[in-house]
């Protein structure tokens, strides 16, 4: 054992773990107080909640930890992204924690443009796959807006040079929400601008503005970078208000300018497009007030001249009632004359009607006797039935024993009783009924002139031949003819011994006949 303790003794000096790490501190940040180091960005885990931000430089062959404290983040010009290549300024030191060497980074910047105009280029894919830049998604802009809202630094020469132009061409109210135009949170606040101009409500305390300007001067594409955020230009395609988006110069291009509804070369430019001239307007209303004067006189000239061509072709008047008068008068002519035949026509159809009082009486007797004999057959009838379903009542009711059903029956019977009764009442009051109207109609037949009892009573006579016919005429009696004379007490044969002698034609209108005494021509 002594031997072994012998041999394991050495003159090398111990050392603690934290002497040997404090040690390599001191000669890492000795020989590699500030360096610049350039490598791609891997697993970056954004500004935590200290505000400190960790990642890694890596290249094909290697890898280095670093880290970036709260105050060096605020003041980058670019947000440090996933995959970007960067070069980095800072000093090396390690972490005793767990023996690990990182760069603590005092400044950030791109490896150069092409990096960074890779990654644009990777956002400006992706979003029109997305189809925000469509131009069928951007938004008209107002002819004349009554606010516009302007996104841009308050202390830059871009909102004096804005507002002078708006104030030339067609003054208007401004309202401007400051933003700062570069910087880590540039993109941030301009995208709270966006959404916050969106939000204003109607009529509030600040006013709403009609458009939106998102302007800045130039600058290279770093100090751009902040309007190439994915978030600011999908606020900008999301806007309700139609935004024009006025960054750098010309020949600067950004996300939020193929995002904006319009895109104007210069902050001017973009005034200029928000809001026409005054003097223009009012030399154009001028002009349209004109031309409208101008085609108004025209067309009431124009529609005058057609009125009196049309009035010189119009017919006169007297032309126009010329031939409806002649047809009127020609029908008033022919009115009388048709009048005249049609009253003539009709008293020749009635005298050919042989109506007379005897054959008038025939027929109400005969109507008389059909009536009266319906009637009684349809009595007898309705007795018969009432008699019969009589029988097969009481035979039912004979045949049935219990008292409900006998109770019922003897209520039918009782109401069919009373109906029959009234049915008979009803038949007697018809009947009653028929036989005043055929009373009534026989004492006014025999007050009438068609009736000859009348007539006879004042001492005339009725002439009738052998058929009982009446004889009108004395041309009508032939030499034997057999004659009935109808007297008010009676009737008396006779036989004509001669015929009258024929009488003188004479030329009567139909106007001057009489009628013959006791005849009833009277009537017709």
């Amino acid at each position: 054992m002594d031997d072994l303790l012998s041999e394991s003794k050495t003159n090398a000096a111990e050392f603690t773990v934290s002497e040997i790490s404090n040690a390599l501190k001191r000669t890492v940040e000795d020989n590699f107080g500030h360096v610049r180091v350039r490598g791609e960005i891997s697993g970056y885990r954004g500004p935590h909640s200290s505000g400190h931000a960790y990642f890694s430089l890596k290249d094909d062959r290697a890898r280095l930890e670093a880290v970036i404290w709260k105050g060096t983040m605020n003041r980058l010009k670019f947000r440090p992204e996933e995959g970007m290549e960067v070069i980095a300024t800072g000093k090396l030191t390690t972490y005793p924690g767990s023996s690990k060497y990182q760069i603590v980074i005092d400044n950030l910047e791109p490896a150069g443009a092409g990096a960074l105009m890779a990654l644009l280029e990777e956002r400006k894919r992706q979003l029109a796959a997305e189809g925000l830049f469509d131009p069928a998604r951007k938004q008209l802009l107002p002819f004349m807006p009554r606010v516009i809202g302007v996104i841009t630094s308050p202390t830059g020469a871009v909102i004096r040079d804005i507002v002078h132009r708006i104030k030339d061409r067609f003054p208007l109210h401004v309202v401007v929400w400051p933003v700062r135009v570069q910087g880590d949170t540039c993109a941030a606040e301009v995208t709270a601008a966006v959404r916050g101009f969106n939000a204003l409500p109607e009529g509030g305390p600040i006013p709403r503005p009609d458009l939106i300007i998102v302007a800045r001067g130039g600058g290279s594409l770093e100090d751009l970078w902040g309007f190439n955020d994915e978030a600011l230009a999908r606020a900008v395609a999301a806007s309700d208000l139609p935004v024009i988006s006025a960054v750098g110069h010309e020949t600067d291009w950004t996300l939020i300018d193929l995002a904006a509804d319009v895109r104007a070369p210069t902050p001017t430019g973009a005034a200029e497009i928000a809001v026409p001239v005054s003097d223009e307007l009012a030399a154009r209303l001028a002009n349209l007030g004109a031309r409208l004067r101008a085609c108004v006189s025209r067309s009431t000239e124009r529609k005058r001249t057609a009125l009196r061509a049309a009035a010189r072709a119009l017919p006169s008047p007297d032309q126009l009632l010329a031939l409806p008068r002649r047809h009127f008068d020609e029908a008033t002519t022919r009115l009388g004359r048709a009048l005249t035949v049609s009253t003539d026509r009709k008293r020749a159809r009635l005298a050919a009607i042989r109506l007379t009082p005897a054959t008038l009486s025939r027929r109400i007797g005969e109507t008389r006797k059909h009536l009266e004999r319906d009637f009684a057959r349809a009595f007898a009838a309705f007795r018969s039935k009432i008699r019969q379903r009589r029988i097969d009542f009481s035979r039912t009711a004979a045949r049935s024993t219990l008292a409900p059903i006998t109770r019922r029956n003897a209520l039918a019977r009782q109401a069919f009783s009373a109906l029959a009764s009234r049915h008979d009442k009803a038949i007697d009051y018809r009947i009653e009924r028929t036989r005043a109207r055929l009373t009534q109609a026989d004492r006014l037949l025999s007050t009438l002139q068609l009736s000859d009892k009348a007539i006879l009573d004042r001492g005339y006579a009725l002439v009738l031949d052998h058929e009982g016919a009446v004889i009108k005429r004395a041309a009508e009696i032939s030499a034997g003819a057999a004659l009935s004379l109808r007297f008010a007490d009676g009737e008396a044969h006779a036989v004509a011994t001669s015929a009258p002698p024929a009488p003188r034609p004479a030329r009567t209108k139909a106007s001057d006949k009489k009628p013959a005494p006791g005849g009833q021509g009277s009537l017709f």
